[in-house]
């Protein structure tokens, strides 16, 4: 009898124990919004006075010294020894001496977070094959002279000769990797989301769009997807983000293997919400259109029409926690200055549950066709004891610090202390099972929108205007 038995756990350990090579098939990814580095909402408002909303965005840019976070994202990226991740808002600026010059590039924070895991010890690259590099630009505003021209010496007197110059930007989703990971890479693509969102019509518009890989783990291939979704919606009409999360889900499904879908989707499970008391961070509210959504949602009871969340959710995608529900796990609700959680939104925080005074969940990382997680956490939520936190100098920023500290009963710091970004990050490490005989079509590759004639007709009759209310204010 006692044979019987061992032969029979033996046997029992054969069937549940996974193959060594399943076991090994292990992937570690991070989602990480770097941020732009200035609030681009409180820019909008000051269009269309493009001079004034450049200049605010430049001066909180400098401010946000992106010089000084990336040595801590990429310390965070090694750390926790990520094989891949997903960057949201990569921002490049660009600016034009005159306006017959051609555009020199300024700040590239993809570049500089990549210099910055050279420097410890630990390459990462862009994703790359055959010429096409896994980076998809979307948002972006022109360099425009007489428009969005901003004043600078020490910058641009090294650069140009002169204190000003015209400048503007381009923010969009990367996937970067572990460089001895390269050769893994099988395909890369880029596409555009159909929904845009115009902030001055003809002139101005937001474009987004994923850029993805399909890369070889252990004897399978997994597609990965980076993504951030539309923030801006309307009253009373269905959010972008829900509508490009429809493309997603529709582009994404001939895919049958492991699949793993990595960003800031802008939606949290709890939109579209009853009123402005229950959402500080200004998520969709409910309307006709969008009813509020149901307390305590999950896949089968939730509302998923304005909701890019529950819209990935319903179409068969899970996600890797930690409970988005759970308030402690919220993601976004730094300043714009990074000096700490908002400190419009910081109480309302702490009512919710959110130490940290963070009141949305809108990062996630979601899964499909046999990836299983294993584990995962957020990153970079802790302020202000944290690694993750840097001394920042500008009288704003130590302001809101001193600010913060007292309100959380702290010894108010001398300096700012600012944090890496004004989301939470998250990692997570995915089991990728063997032997997934699934197919990987190439996802669409939708034509970005080029500016037309028309619109550029209407930025030089607008810079015009404003060259001669200049002259007038002057005079």
């Amino acid at each position: 009898m006692r044979k019987v038995a061992a032969v029979i756990s033996l046997l029992l350990l054969a069937t549940s124990t996974p193959s060594a090579e399943a076991a090994d098939a292990n992937l570690k990814i991070i989602s990480r919004n770097i941020y732009v580095g200035s609030d681009v909402g409180v820019a909008m408002k000051l269009i269309p006075d493009f001079k004034a909303a450049a200049q605010f965005m430049w001066d909180q840019v400098a401010a946000t010294d992106f010089s000084k976070r990336a040595p801590l994202l990429a310390k965070e990226i090694i750390t926790n020894k990520a094989d891949v991740v997903g960057i949201q808002e990569a921002t490049t600026w660009f600016c034009k001496k005159n306006a017959w010059s051609g555009k020199t590039e300024v700040l590239n924070f993809t570049d500089q977070l990549l210099v910055a895991t050279k420097n410890l010890g630990s390459e990462y690259v862009l994703a790359e094959k055959d010429g096409r590099k896994a980076k998809n630009i979307g948002f972006s505003i022109s360099a425009i002279p007489f428009l969005t021209i901003v004043n600078d010496p020490k910058t641009f007197q090294p650069l140009f000769g002169q204190d000003t110059a015209s400048c503007g930007f381009e923010i969009g989703d990367a996937l970067i990797l572990r460089k001895d990971l390269v050769s893994k890479i099988a395909r890369i693509g880029n596409t555009e989301y159909d929904a845009t969102y115009s902030i001055v019509p003809t002139l101005m518009s937001i474009y987004r769009g994923y850029t993805w890989m399909d890369l070889q783990v252990g004897s399978n291939t997994v597609r990965i997807v980076s993504t951030h979704l539309e923030s801006v919606w309307d009253p009373n009409k269905i959010p972008n983000a829900a509508k490009q999360a429809k493309q997603l889900v529709t582009d994404l499904s001939n895919t049958t293997i492991p699949t793993i879908v990595i960003g800031d989707f802008n939606a949290d499970p709890r939109d579209p919400r009853k009123d402005s008391t229950s959402n500080p961070g200004g998520q969709p509210e409910a309307s006709e259109t969008c009813p509020v959504q149901v307390e305590n949602p999950t896949v089968e009871t939730s509302l998923d029409t304005c909701n890019a969340y529950w819209i990935m959710r319903k179409s068969g995608y899970q996600e890797v926690g930690p409970d988005p529900l759970n308030a402690t796990n919220f993601t976004w609700g730094g300043s714009a200055l990074l000096a700490g959680p908002d400190l419009s939104r910081y109480k309302a925080g702490k009512i919710m549950g959110n130490n940290q005074g963070f009141t949305d969940r809108l990062d996630y990382v979601f899964y499909k066709n046999g990836a299983q997680p294993l584990n995962s956490k957020l990153l970079g939520n802790n302020w202000p004891y944290s690694e993750s936190t840097w001394a920042c100098n500008d009288e704003e920023q130590i302001n809101n610090t001193q600010i913060l500290a007292k309100e959380m009963m702290l010894i108010s710091p001398a300096t700012g202390v600012c944090m890496e970004t004004d989301h939470a990050g998250l990692f997570t490490t995915l089991s990728i099972p063997a032997g997934v005989n699934g197919s990987s079509p190439d996802l669409p590759s939708h034509s970005p929108f080029p500016i037309s004639f028309w619109q550029w007709v209407g930025l030089a009759i607008l810079a015009l205007i404003t060259f001669l209310i200049t002259r007038v204010v002057r005079r």
